[in-house]
Formats: C-alpha cells, sequence, structure tokens
C-alpha cells in the first residue's frame, strides 16, 4: 500500500485525485494539505505540510504556486519522492526542484495525461521537417476562467517538445498587440483563451504554403490528470533520487 500526502487536497484537482484514490486497492492518502481546513475527509488536512508528521511514501502536489515553497522546504527536510504537478513556478523554485533531485526522486510535469505527452513526443519528431519545409508554428491553448497562469505549462510543453531537435531554437511569442509588421520566421506564436469551465483545449498549427497541418487535444475531465498523478506517484516510489518527467512513467 503506498501512503501518500495530498497537496492541495480541497483545490478542484486535489478533490478529484482523493476520489480515485479512494477506489485504489493499492494506494491511500494519509494526509492532505490545503488552506481550507473546515471541508470535511477521511483524512487529516492540514494548513501547512511542514506540520505534518504522518509517515508516507510519496507527495501528490496539485496546490498554488504559492504552496510550492513550503512543499519544497518538506521534500528538503523529509527526502520524500515527489510528483509536482502545479504549473506557473518561477525560475527559482524550478533550479530548487532540480537541485533537490540530486537527492530525492521528483517527478515534475505541465501536463499529467497520457494524450500530450504522447502528443509531445509526435511533435519532437516531426517538427523538425515541417520546419525546413517552410512550415510555421502556433499554439493555442483554451481553459476555464479561473486559470490563474498563461500561457499554460502544457503550452509551453508543447512548444519545447517543438524545439527539442531544432538545430536553431526558435523563440516564443506571446502577444503581438503593439507589433506592426509580418510574422517573424523564428517563431513559435502561444495564444491563450479563458472562459467558462474548459478543462483544457490545446492546437499545435504547422501552417505552410498552400496547407495546414494540426495537431489536437482535447481534455473533457480532470480524471486524464489525476491518474496520470496517481501512476506517476506509483512509478516514483522505490525510484533511484534524479529528475523524472512523465515520458519516464509512459515509456
Amino acid at each position: 500500500m503506498i501512503k501518500v500526502i495530498l497537496n492541495g487536497a480541497n483545490g478542484a484537482m486535489g478533490k478529484v485525485v482523493a476520489e480515485l484514490v479512494a477506489s485504489d486497492e493499492n494506494m491511500e492518502i494519509v494526509a492532505g494539505v490545503d488552506l481550507n481546513t473546515d471541508t470535511k475527509s477521511v483524512f487529516p488536512i492540514f494548513d501547512d505540510i511542514r506540520k505534518i508528521d504522518i509517515e508516507a511514501d510519496a507527495v501528490i502536489d496539485f496546490a498554488s504556486v504559492k504552496a510550492v515553497d513550503n512543499l519544497l522546504d518538506f521534500i528538503e527536510e523529509k527526502k520524500i519522492p515527489a510528483v509536482i504537478c502545479t504549473t506557473g513556478l518561477s525560475d527559482a523554485q524550478i533550479d530548487r526542484i532540480k537541485e533537490l533531485s540530486s537527492a530525492t526522486p521528483i517527478l515534475r510535469s505541465a501536463n499529467m495525461s497520457l494524450g500530450i505527452n504522447i502528443l509531445s513526443k509526435v511533435l519532437a519528431d516531426i517538427a523538425p521537417t515541417l520546419r525546413k519545409a517552410g512550415f510555421d508554428i502556433e499554439i493555442v491553448e483554451a481553459h476555464h476562467r479561473r486559470k490563474l497562469d498563461a500561457p499554460s505549462g502544457t503550452a509551453i510543453l508543447l512548444a519545447d517538445a517543438v524545439n527539442k531537435n531544432m538545430d536553431e531554437k526558435l523563440e516564443y511569442t506571446y502577444d503581438r498587440s503593439k507589433r506592426h509588421e509580418p510574422r517573424k520566421d523564428d517563431e513559435i506564436g502561444l495564444s491563450s483563451v479563458r472562459g467558462g469551465t474548459i478543462v483544457g483545449d490545446h492546437d499545435v498549427i504547422f501552417a505552410g504554403e498552400d496547407e495546414v497541418i494540426s495537431f489536437n487535444h482535447r481534455a473533457y475531465s480532470r480524471k486524464i490528470f489525476a491518474n496520470g498523478a496517481i501512476s506517476a506517484a506509483k512509478f516514483l516510489v522505490g525510484k533511484s533520487k534524479g529528475l523524472y518527467d512523465m515520458s519516464d512513467v509512459i515509456k
């Protein structure tokens, strides 16, 4: 039985993770972390992860950027494996995760779904060929109105996949509103839509001369991300120190 601490337990994703783990005979949540500690739960909920003194095998994190520093302090102290799913992290936080992974197994991914991670592999393979053929590359992402960061971490993940095997890396362009000039050749455009209850839509567009190739991913439920995080936690327990991502889980 894998014992898990759930960071962000009362958030939208945390609730989905808890629901799925409740029916998983190989995993249980032994403690949760959330500023909202009034919600009833079958496991204890703390307002600060550093207050937890319950033994656990791993942490699954679906919290906010503001909660990540406390999480990293906890990882450093406990040397506990962690699946970090929070997006919009600062460069300093990302650097610290890399540093901590030299002593502890950590898996960090901007998107936990199987489909997105398969798509990123496909993009890494085909993008150099299409780029040499003169195709322009644009990424459009859409999420619910409550999402804080833009562009999404997944959009950056897909842009990084496009860039992965390029001899000359393309620059990321997030806003053209102040530009009055043709599109540059050496850029990937990233556009964001926010509205309603959209779970997560991503379109990667390769626009060439007289033809367009597009790759689309639509998330219809948060369960795809929760299932990915649960699989990642099972994968991480028992692994040696290092920084992992979802491509390691789906090999």
